[in-house]
């Protein structure tokens, strides 16, 4: 009995450890379980701390992007605007050049033209010289002639009326000839035979004959009676003082100065034109009844061949005008 409850106390001892085994291993499987959920926890939280971590510095990683993206592309806006500003001065530096091509080639074009213009210029310039030079030769050679004329007529104490600028010799009809007349007068003769040989040879050296073309007589009358009257008379005046001095030209002329005096002498008569006047403003009839003894240089000649190279010069100034608009 004792025997067999020691056995049965035994048989339960044994299960007893078995059982309390197995709750020790239940028990750390358990505590196995809680320590591995508890790390597993523990990693959970450190896995989720490190994603929010990488999320938060994803994140910030992804705005810093977007940042120097923002950035780059306003760069690259900018780069762009500065590449459409670089293409348009480009643009405009060339439409520059081209610019400046064209005005140097007007400037060049210019320049010619000037150049032309320059040398017509000097041409004009010298022909406008040498017109000058030949007027003032004309006016030169006239004043020598008058200045010859007065110092003759004082060195023979001859008094005369002369013009300081034209040379015109004035001689007083009322001297010259007896009132309505055309002849003559004694008195008239003398006067004549004093001064028309000085004036005469005076006009016949050889400094001045060459540049003579005419010696003129004119008459004159009042303005008394009718227009036709007045110019018979006026020319029959100036006719008998041209005749006494071809009939006494044989007294202070050679031969050949007779002959070259009949070449040059012209005899007019102008009636009752050009009065003179007194200082009222009045017909002076005395003073207009006159004969004026007058010389007239070959100035027609030159003022002719000035007007010939006048007319050349513009023509050849109107041909160059055309050839430079054809150009």
């Amino acid at each position: 009995m004792r025997k067999r409850r020691k056995n049965e106390d035994g048989g339960f001892n044994v299960w007893r450890s078995y059982s309390d085994m197995m709750a020790g291993v239940l028990l750390l499987f358990v505590l196995i379980m809680c320590v591995t959920l508890f790390q597993a926890q523990k990693s959970y939280n450190e896995s989720i701390k490190e994603r929010d971590e990488k999320i938060a510095l994803q994140e910030e990683y992804t705005a810093e992007i977007l940042a120097q993206q923002s950035a780059l592309d306003e760069k690259e806006g900018l780069l762009q605007n500065q590449d459409e500003q670089l293409k348009s001065q480009d643009q405009q530096l060339a439409e520059q050049k081209q610019l400046l091509a064209d005005l140097a080639a007007k400037l060049k074009d210019q320049e010619k033209t000037l150049d032309k213009q320059q040398s017509a210029l000097d041409e004009k310039t010298a022909l406008l010289a040498d017109q000058q030079q030949k007027i003032d030769n004309i006016i030169g050679v006239k004043a020598e002639v008058v200045e010859s004329l007065k110092e003759e007529f004082s060195k023979n104490n001859v008094n005369v009326d002369i013009d300081s600028q034209t040379g015109a010799l004035t001689l007083d009809a009322n001297v010259m000839f007896a009132y309505d007349e055309a002849e003559l007068t004694e008195e008239g003769k003398t006067a004549l035979k004093n001064i028309l040989p000085i004036y005469c040879k005076v006009l016949l050296e050889d400094t001045h004959r060459p540049y003579l073309a005419e010696i003129i007589i004119d008459g004159y009358t009042d303005t008394d009676g009718d227009y036709a009257y007045n110019l018979e008379l006026s020319q029959q005046r100036s006719l008998a003082v041209a005749q006494y001095l071809l009939d006494i030209q044989g007294e202070f002329l050679s031969n050949e100065e007779a002959l070259d005096l009949q070449d040059y002498l012209t005899v007019n008569g102008h009636s009752m034109s050009n009065p003179v006047l007194d200082s009222n403003g009045n017909v002076d009839k005395d003073a207009s009844r006159r004969v004026e003894v007058k010389f007239r240089l070959k100035d027609d000649e030159m003022i002719d061949e000035l007007n010939k190279i006048m007319t050349d010069s513009q023509a050849k100034e109107k041909k160059e005008t055309k050839k430079e608009k054809k150009e």
